[in-house]
Formats: structure tokens, sequence, C-alpha cells
């Protein structure tokens, strides 16, 4: 198993020993699922390849407790880490291709010498790598208390227009697990299409696309879609942003999925109730 800080990223840990073996081998579906669970807020586990090794950030550990090891890099021990045990299921199912979400599952982790246990709403994401999948992602969130459910809150309609399409897929399915509507597209052509078919309040674009550029995109889009958020994510910081004449936010790859988060949570702020 692996654990490191959630503000840190791939580089910050020895991997050389590893089951996982150097980064710098890795296929690309691999580090970027490992910068995901590195870096977001929530618990989270990566279970990668057919040996089954686990990598899980602090959020995790933090919750389970010191019986889990941070040492670098190991395979899935005899005793299953608790999401996994739990929901044995879920997780052939993700390893077969289908995202799972189950609600209020009973985990018990030790506390003070004693086994606590709580209700947790989990996520299993399918990775894709390549034409297979590589692995899975398992995200956890404390249960809301039976008695006070709120109603659910409807999330945002998110569009992703990213070419690079390992990208795409982990991105998409991480906003559906955390509860908005999204769809991903791989160019600007298809994106206006599929924004003519269907209604969203955010475009979340890639700066660089093969055609017509993301900036122009976006332009068109708000033009046709009075409204329409617009988030760039861009590896060249803001310089093709400078003279952009309508309201955006952007984000600097490599982003942190909780920068993607902020700037989400940013817009839900704005939108009048009911959009």
């Amino acid at each position: 198993m692996h654990a490191t800080g959630n503000a840190a990223g791939v580089a910050s840990a020895d991997w050389s020993t590893s089951d996982l073996g150097e980064p710098g081998a890795w296929p690309g579906a691999l580090r970027l699922c490992v910068d995901i669970v590195l870096n977001t807020p929530l618990p989270m586990l990566l279970v990668w390849g057919p040996r089954r090794v686990v990598v899980f950030n602090d959020a995790y550990a933090d919750l389970a407790g010191a019986r889990h090891p941070r040492a670098p890099g190991g395979r899935v021990p005899a005793v299953w880490p608790a999401p996994l045990a739990a929901c044995p299921g879920a997780l052939a199912l993700a390893l077969a291709g289908s995202t799972q979400r189950l609600e209020r599952q009973p985990l018990g982790f030790v506390r003070d010498g004693a086994l606590a246990t709580a209700d947790y709403d989990l996520y299993f994401t399918p990775v894709r790598d390549g034409d297979t999948v590589g692995g899975v992602l398992c995200a956890l969130a404390p249960s809301a208390p039976a008695a006070s459910l709120p109603a659910p809150a409807e999330g945002l309609r998110i569009l992703v227009v990213e070419d690079n399409l390992d990208s795409q897929y982990l991105v998409v399915e991480m906003l559906r697990a955390f509860g908005h509507d999204a769809d991903g597209v791989g160019d600007a052509e298809s994106a206006l299409a599929q924004m003519a078919r269907g209604s969203y309040n955010v475009l979340f674009s890639d700066v660089s696309l093969p055609g017509m550029s993301g900036v122009d995109m976006a332009r068109e889009a708000v033009r046709l879609h009075p409204g329409l958020n617009v988030i760039f994510a861009s590896g060249y910081g803001d310089a093709l942003l400078r003279h952009v004449e309508f309201a955006h936010q952007s984000l600097q790859k490599p982003y942190e999925l909780e920068q993607l988060q902020a700037a989400l949570a940013t817009i839900i702020q704005r939108l009048p109730a009911g959009v």
C-alpha cells in the first residue's frame, strides 16, 4: 500500500521499491489516478492492476487508523481495506467496467482500541487503461443521518471537452461520482453539437483542442447559450486567455480536483434557485 499527503503529488514519494515501480514507467491512466487520489480531500483508494496494488490518501489513512501502513506500494493485504471487504460485488462490477454507487454502507474502523461503525456512501469508478479496465477508484463520503436526509440537491450539468480520452473519462466519472450530470466529448465541433442537443450549466474545456480552439468554441457556445458558465483548463497558464472578452474561470494544468470543485462551487453559489 502507499499513502501520502493530500497536498502532495506523485513526485513527493519514493515509488522505486513499490509494486508500481518508478512513475516514469507508469501508463498515463495510472499517473492521473494516483494524482487524483493523493490530491482529493475525500478518503479515497485506488486498486490497480492484476496484482491489486492499493494506493490511498491521508484522508483514508486518518479514517482507517494506525493499522494501515504508510510504506510505499504493496499488494492488497490478506485483510482487505474496509470499503473493499464490505463490497466485493461492487468492486468486481467496477473491474468489469461498471460504475457503482452504494449508499449507507456500514463500515467498521478501529478508534481508541475499539471498533467504531458508521455508514458511508461508496463510489466505485472503473479506470480504463487503453481498451481494458486497469483499476478502480473508490471514494468514501459519510452518509447523511437517516432522520434528517435532505431532498437530493440537483447537481450541475457539465460538458467536459478534452481530447485526451483517458483524462476525459476520469474527469467525467469523478464529476458524476460527486453528484453532477456530466458528458464528455473530444473536440470543439462535437461540443457545439452536444450543447445544441442538451442543456448545460457549465462548459469545462481544454484551451488547446484539435481543429477549432477551446476559446473559439467557448465564445460561440456563450453566444448561442447565454448564461453558460465557462471553465478553461490550460497547460500554458493564462497566456492564451488574456484577451478573452467573456466571463470565465481558468485552471492551470495539472490542476487538483479540489481546485475544480472550488470553481464549480463558485458557479453553484451564483446560480438562481432551481436552475
